[in-house]
């Protein structure tokens, strides 16, 4: 038993507290016969994360935050601390006509968005879904490009849009070395893509190749966006206060505001950047190790990076089905579930999506849910099959909102610590499908943030579009204090201006 399981009450021992007091959280527990609750009891505390040990991954995420934040513990360092360059969140000055392309999964978008300054309001005017094919996300660099390009055509087009050469925030979800505002080098792809002749490569400079090789369009200034940085900058417009972004979707991301100076690979000491944390490779040298069940461990194996993206295996859409998928072929195995019986549906990889849990875990339907879901997975279940599934699926969502707030505690600690107050009231900007969508993960993530950074008054902001608002105020802000510095630049070089054309002169 590892240090996990010791250090703590399980879920279902809490749970049973709770049936007490008449939680509601019981009804995971009802129709169980005790002696079914015990034998599921043993595959399910080893996804328990006792107070102790969420306290202990949130001191290692901080040891891993400064070796990325160092100049020369950097390059070793799993988590990557990436500077964005975002160094301000809007003002309300911000103002003009921009275009968006969000690429960050299955599906690509393109928005053109509009700010006006006297309203100061985004209003978002329209935008077009371009689908992914699977062969093309395993494809080449320039397939991909391509496709990119012949969309935003077609919708400029749509826009009558094509003669305006308009600013473009670009909105790309995968770790990526940002060198400048446009100038961004892909790392590794992530979260099912593949495409040869990327990675290593400027993106910016990939997709304007790809528009010149259509040739019947241009684009302005590039804002290169990350998704966590593009929802903190969409609820910045909102609330002047929030300033950590974070994603809880197909992955798992978080950006803050940290200060210049403890960014040692950037020349500066005043204000502040946006760093985008990649927190997703938290745990990639091994640093987790002992809170990884065998499950996490076959999902890692079995997965297009392994090895790569610890963290990010135990929390995201992308992988939390196939967590459940595992434990319940192994339970079925082991003859305590459907009669022992593993569909082939159930047998294959990736056949138990992760909105099954939320439709699961829905605090009236979930059962019945449960119930079509099993049948469409081709099982012959039981009443009790149905109410230990549903158990399944609230132990492993409840470890991934729980392993996130140890995460963001990390963060909001260390804004506190960097601004030596003994209070911080801050506000998170969040958006990702699995903190929408299913029906406890953000009360769960929220009770135990409260619990591990007790000094700090959080409030939670669902996103309004980040990646297409939130990308179009980068892309603002970035043009604002652009405009400044060559203000500033043209009043400094004024005299050596008049030298010069004295001398041109004679």
């Amino acid at each position: 038993m590892s240090n996990t399981q010791a250090n703590g009450e399980s879920n279902i021992q809490i749970t049973k507290k709770a049936k007490m007091s008449g939680d509601t959280a019981t009804l995971h527990l009802d129709g169980i016969p005790p002696e079914v609750l015990s034998k599921v009891e043993k595959y399910l505390q080893l996804f328990q994360l006792s107070p102790e040990m969420l306290q202990e991954v949130s001191a290692r995420l901080r040891k891993d935050l400064l070796r990325g934040l160092g100049k020369h513990s950097h390059h070793k360092a799993p988590v990557k601390m990436l500077p964005t360059f975002v160094r301000a969140t809007p003002d309300g000055t911000e103002k003009g006509d921009f275009l968006a392309l969000d690429l960050g999964g299955t599906n690509f978008r393109v928005l053109h968005v509009r700010v006006e300054e006297e309203a100061q309001k985004v209003l978002k005017m329209d935008s077009q879904i371009c689908a992914i094919p699977q062969e093309m996300m395993l494809g080449t660099g320039e397939q991909l490009f391509d496709h990119i390009a012949t969309c935003l055509g077609d919708f400029l087009e749509s826009q009558n849009l094509k003669g305006k050469t308009l600013p473009l925030g670009f909105t790309f979800s995968f770790p990526c070395e940002q060198l400048e505002i446009d100038k961004s080098i892909l790392i590794r792809w992530t979260k099912g893509f593949n495409c040869s002749g990327v990675e290593g490569k400027d993106v910016v400079q990939l997709l304007k190749e790809a528009i010149h090789r259509r040739g019947d369009y241009d684009i302005g200034s590039v804002a290169m966006v990350n998704d966590t940085v593009g929802t903190m900058m969409s609820c910045g417009y909102r609330d002047q206060s929030c300033e950590i972004g974070m994603i809880i979707g197909t992955g798992t991301n978080a950006c803050y505001m940290e200060e210049m100076k403890n960014v040692k690979r950037i020349e500066g000491e005043d204000g502040r950047m946006c760093i985008n944390t990649e927190w997703g490779g938290f745990g990639d040298d091994g640093s987790l190790d002992d809170i990884l069940t065998e499950f996490d461990v076959e999902v890692d194996k079995t997965s297009i990076n392994p090895g790569v993206h610890i963290f990010e295996k135990m929390i995201s859409g992308m992988y939390l089905g196939e967590i459940v998928r595992l434990v319940l072929v192994k339970m079925t195995k082991d003859k305590l579930l459907f009669k022992g019986q593993i569909s082939e549906t159930l047998g294959t990889p990736g056949q138990f999506e992760t909105k099954f849990i939320s439709e699961i875990e829905e605090p009236d339907s979930g059962l019945e849910n449960a119930k079509k879901i099993l049948t469409e997975l081709g099982l012959d279940w039981d009443p009790v099959d149905a109410c230990v599934v549903r158990l399944v699926c609230d132990t492993i969502s409840s470890r991934s909102a729980r392993l996130c707030a140890a995460a963001l505690a990390t963060l909001v600690n260390r804004i506190r610590n960097n601004r030596k107050l003994d209070h911080l009231k801050t506000t998170v900007g969040v958006d990702g499908t699995v903190y929408r969508k299913h029906p406890t993960f953000s009360s769960k993530l929220q009770k135990a943030v409260r619990l591990l950074a007790p000094q700090c008054d959080i409030t939670f902001l669902v996103s309004e579009d980040g990646s297409g608002k939130g990308a179009a105020m980068v892309t603002a802000v970035a043009q604002r204090l652009a405009h400044q510095s060559r203000l500033l630049e043209e009043s400094d070089g004024e005299d050596n201006d008049e030298e010069e054309e004295e001398e041109e002169g004679q």
